[in-house]
C-alpha cells in the first residue's frame, strides 16, 4: 500500500514547529476528560510510559501534577528539549516508538495523539511493543481514527498525516496481545472529537 508522502515527514514537522505547538497546546486542554479518566485509574505513584509525549504539555504535566512519574518518549529532539526544560525531574528518551525496547515494564502506557500518526502497518506492530512494556494490570490508552484509512490535516501550513485501522482490528489486536478493552468511544464530542481506546493488561 502506498502512503501519502507526509507519512514520512512527521518527525521533521514537529521538530520545526515544536515551540509553536507547545505554545498552542499548553492552555488548550480540550481532551482533559479522558486524561482525567486515565489518571483516576492509576495506582498511587504510578510510572507512566508516555509514547509520543510531545512537549509534555498539557498531558504529561497533568499526570505529574497528580503524583505520577512519567517516562516520555518522542522522536522529536526539539519537543524533548521542551520537556527537559519544563519537567527536569522526569525521564525523557529520544527514540522512535516503533523501535522501542526498554528493559522494564510500566503501570500505564499512553499513546495520546501520537500513535495515530503512524502508518497502518506500523500501528499493527506497536501492539507487541505495548505488550512488552505493560506490567500485569497496566492501563493502555491511545487515540485512533474512527475507521480504516488515512486522513490529512494541516499544521502551520504543512500537511500532517494520520492513519487508522478498522475498529474491529484494534479490538482484535488488544485481545491478541493480552489486553481487555475497558472503554471505547468514537469521536467523543466532550473530548474534541477524539476516538479513544482504554484497555488493561490482563494479569
Amino acid at each position: 500500500m502506498s502512503h501519502h508522502p507526509s507519512a514520512d515527514q512527521i518527525i521533521s514537522l514537529y521538530d520545526r514547529h515544536a515551540t509553536t505547538w507547545n505554545d498552542l497546546r499548553i492552555n488548550h486542554f480540550v481532551d482533559r476528560k479522558w486524561i482525567e479518566r486515565f489518571r483516576s485509574l492509576l495506582p498511587a505513584a504510578a510510572t507512566v510510559l508516555d509514547l509520543g509525549c510531545g512537549s509534555g504539555q498539557p498531558v504529561a504535566r497533568y499526570l505529574i501534577d497528580g503524583g505520577a512519574s512519567v517516562v516520555g518518549v518522542d522522536s522529536s529532539a526539539q519537543m524533548l528539549a521542551l520537556c527537559s526544560t519544563q519537567f527536569p525531574t522526569q525521564a525523557w528518551i529520544h527514540a522512535d516508538m516503533r523501535d522501542l525496547v526498554l528493559d522494564r515494564q510500566f503501570e500505564a502506557i499512553l499513546a495520546w495523539n501520537s500513535f495515530f500518526h503512524l502508518k497502518p502497518d506500523d500501528q499493527r506492530q506497536m501492539f507487541r511493543i505495548f505488550q512488552h512494556h505493560a506490567a500485569p494490570g497496566a492501563l493502555l490508552m491511545f487515540t485512533s481514527g474512527p475507521s480504516h484509512g488515512e486522513a490529512l490535516g494541516v499544521f502551520e501550513g504543512e500537511t500532517l498525516y494520520h492513519a487508522s485501522l478498522d475498529p474491529q482490528e484494534y479490538a482484535m489486536q488488544l485481545t491478541d496481545h493480552g489486553f481487555e478493552l475497558l472503554e471505547h468511544i468514537v469521536e467523543d464530542p466532550e473530548c474534541g472529537g477524539q476516538t479513544v481506546w482504554l484497555g488493561r493488561r490482563l494479569p
